[in-house]
């Protein structure tokens, strides 16, 4: 038998890979409970309570008058701890440092405050002598940033402040050690009460440790809120021995 001729076979066609599917756009997720919480916070509603005006033009010539009568105007008010300051330093690599501290006078040489020499930010100071500080004082919705030298008062400042504050501020300086690793919380226990008692039995004791700091501005910035925020920010800057102000976009 004759074998009929065979067909030419098609060439195999590539496989045709489907077309994606457009990714149908996801919801955006819902806020956490935190963050739902955090957005029905108010801040300086006038519902409440109305925020005094700040007319820059009647600022005195240097910020220390200025900061002074502020200070009264939220005394006043019934600010909680309004001597209460943040302080921001730096380390040896620059990284930035903050806590809360109290301040302890302000005049014509700058805003004091007081620490343990070889506490962390006692070390940084010694390494970077410069500090930032903040006030904030909400009831009247008010804000004080000062920026400068951190300058090492003598020793014997350091010690008639310590000794002009409370039994127990003088303990707390007798225990030391701040901001070193603490094994456990009776050991802590135990050097307060021998401080305590040492702190009662010898009022004036000596606490070498104990440094006295003011920090001279270069720079002091009052910031009045405004509930519809148009805030007012007043800026003085050092020069040329005295003070020049400026205003600051909010």
């Amino acid at each position: 038998m004759i074998e009929p001729p065979s067909r030419p076979q098609p060439e195999p066609r590539p496989l045709q890979r489907p077309e994606p599917r457009a990714q149908a756009a996801s919801a955006p997720s819902r806020p956490s409970a935190f963050v739902e919480a955090l957005r029905g916070l108010r801040v300086w509603d006038p519902q409440v309570s109305a925020l005094p005006l700040f007319d820059p033009a009647t600022a005195p010539a240097e910020p220390v008058a200025l900061f002074t009568a502020w200070f009264g105007d939220v005394v006043a008010a019934g600010e909680v701890e309004p001597h209460t300051m943040s302080l921001a330093t730096a380390d040896e690599e620059g990284l930035p440092d903050v806590r809360t501290v109290m301040l302890h006078d302000v005049d014509a040489r700058g805003w004091h405050f007081a620490s343990h020499a070889g506490s962390r930010k006692g070390r940084q100071l010694a390494h970077r002598p410069y500090a930032s500080l903040g006030f904030y004082w909400p009831l009247l919705g008010r804000q004080v940033r000062v920026r400068g030298r951190a300058t090492v008062e003598p020793a014997e400042v350091a010690h008639a402040d310590l000794h002009a504050r409370s039994t127990g501020a003088l303990a707390a300086a007798l225990v030391g050690h701040q901001s070193e690793v603490l094994s456990s919380y009776e050991e802590l226990e135990r050097a307060s009460e021998a401080a305590w008692a040492r702190a009662e039995r010898e009022p004036d004791v000596p606490v070498p440790s104990w440094t006295a700091y003011v920090v001279e501005p270069d720079e002091v910035e009052f910031f009045q809120g405004d509930a519809r925020r148009r805030h007012v920010r007043l800026n003085y800057r050092r020069a040329d021995g005295g003070w020049i102000t400026e205003l600051l976009w909010p």
